[in-house]
């Protein structure tokens, strides 16, 4: 069974920046396309972006050119660089595994395997 586990959430200022890691217990990254989503208080899971087999990526518009997901293939790792951080990025950071392989979708239910999720807290 593929497990997920996110690292590297805490509080930082509003302009700084913070780099999330999810650690996999299995060889997946190149089969599956990986994303990044998190969830704030009271909301839906948003989609933040994609990393795919061949290192392609995609972006959600609100976090375009401040976000970026890489992966350490060699260490089973998948990260979240996340810059000019805002007080509304505020929330519960999760990476999950598609459902469809290489294949995605920017909502949550087309991801099978979810961390447990690593909390960012961005103080004004």
């Amino acid at each position: 069974q593929v497990q997920l586990a996110e690292s590297g959430g805490g509080l930082v200022q509003a302009g700084g920046s913070l780099r999330l890691s999810c650690a996999t217990s299995g060889r997946i990254f190149s089969v599956y396309t990986m994303a990044w989503f998190r969830q704030a208080p009271g909301k839906e899971r948003e989609f933040l972006g994609i990393i795919n087999p061949t290192d392609g990526t995609e972006y959600a518009n609100d976090v375009k050119g401040r976000f970026t997901i890489s992966r350490d293939s060699a260490e089973n790792v998948i990260y979240l660089q996340m810059n000019s951080l805002r007080p509304e990025d505020t929330a519960v950071y999760y990476c999950a595994r598609s459902a469809y392989g290489s294949a995605w979708a920017g909502t949550s239910s087309s991801y099978d395997v979810w961390g447990q999720g690593a909390q960012v807290t961005v103080s004004s």
